[in-house]
């Protein structure tokens, strides 16, 4: 699957630059669901090409510290989820609905009242820009049809479970046009499942079945325990739906380790490839290149060393930009002391 043992990778985002977004507002408001624009510092006229130059940005710092595999750092978004899900026909966003979050809060969602459908390609752009200004491997993250699902009020289908298959039909389209513009690898992020495990073991897996049936190239998904670098509660040591990902037809899952301090033995045996959460996004210093290291040798332990991606917990979207910098060198560093011991 790649040319080395532990090849390193953004899972997706990378923090914006103070120039372009507010970043005390953007901590303090928490992923929007819907549309703020409010967070941007550029006029609407200049905002696209203010962000061409920030992706740029984003992906030169990746190559220079030294990533295998490279994303557009999600600079273009107001959160990992908003920029795909209010870019479809259905909703109506100008009076969006609420609905309780995985924090336990009540969250602005686009409210769901016709069918899900897009109107153009939406993230073919990027993809064509990452491929552009890049020559090493490349990923685009877009949020699965579970947790789009969560993150909307539906006032127009019988069910979640069909919601979910809508938005899974508009992502599978997308995937193919982001494989046609010759991204290697597709994340699908899902955290959702995590905090919705008995509404995943209903109609999740179903859902990320049809989004990616046909891709073209590699595909992972994401399941994370939030934001650590926002979040104010303690993350549970353990998933509440991981193996259950044995049946979804994604090549690699991509799950948080440092910071949870979590138990490898639930990946014991499973058959997929990892994307390891080596770097604690919640910690205010950087990992040594020896802790990295030892996470990524410890889940060696569990499953085969060449089915391991090393890659922080989470986004880093919300760290500062000299700390996410310093964290990912220890990364890279990091996998080639754990490469260096299996070759």
């Amino acid at each position: 699957m790649y040319d080395s043992l532990f090849p390193t990778s953004l899972v997706g985002s990378y923090p914006q630059p103070d120039w372009l977004i507010d970043r005390e507002k953007l901590r303090s408001k928490g992923p929007p669901r819907v549309r703020d624009t409010s967070l941007w510092k550029m006029a609407e006229a200049d905002l696209a090409e203010a962000q061409d130059a920030a992706t740029r940005l984003a992906i030169l710092d990746q190559e220079e510290i030294g990533l295998d595999i490279v994303t557009d750092g999600e600079v273009r978004r107001e959160s990992y989820s908003n920029h795909l899900a209010t870019s479809l026909d259905g909703l109506d966003l100008e009076n969006p609905g609420t609905k309780t979050g995985r924090s336990g809060r009540p969250m602005v969602v686009p409210r769901v009242v016709g069918p899900i459908q897009r109107r153009a390609p939406v993230m073919e752009r990027e993809a064509v820009f990452l491929r552009k200004h890049s020559k090493r491997r490349t990923k685009m993250t877009l949020p699965g049809p579970f947790t789009m699902t969560m993150q909307a009020l539906n006032e127009h289908y019988e069910d979640d479970a069909a919601l979910a298959m809508a938005y899974a039909d508009m992502l599978r389209e997308e995937i193919a046009d982001i494989f046609a513009a010759g991204v290697d690898i597709v994340q699908l992020d899902e955290p959702y499942m995590q905090a919705e495990p008995e509404a995943a073991r209903a109609f999740a897996i179903p859902a990320i079945n049809r989004a990616l049936q046909g891709a073209a190239g590699q595909t992972v998904i994401h399941m994370c325990f939030g934001y650590a670098y926002i979040m104010d509660q303690a993350k549970p040591q353990g998933y509440s739906f991981l193996r259950e990902l044995e049946e979804c037809t994604a090549d690699e899952l991509s799950i948080e380790v440092a910071q949870p301090g979590l138990d490898l033995s639930l990946i014991e045996g499973m058959k997929k490839g990892f994307l390891i959460g080596a770097l604690d996004l919640g910690r205010e210093t950087a990992e040594t290149p020896e802790e990295v290291r030892d996470r990524l040798i410890a889940a060696a332990e569990r499953i085969p060393a060449a089915n391991i991606v090393a890659a922080p917990d989470c986004g880093m979207k919300y760290l500062p930009v000299d700390l996410t910098r310093a964290k990912l060198s220890a990364l890279v560093e990091g996998a080639a002391m754990g490469r260096s011991l299996h070759t």
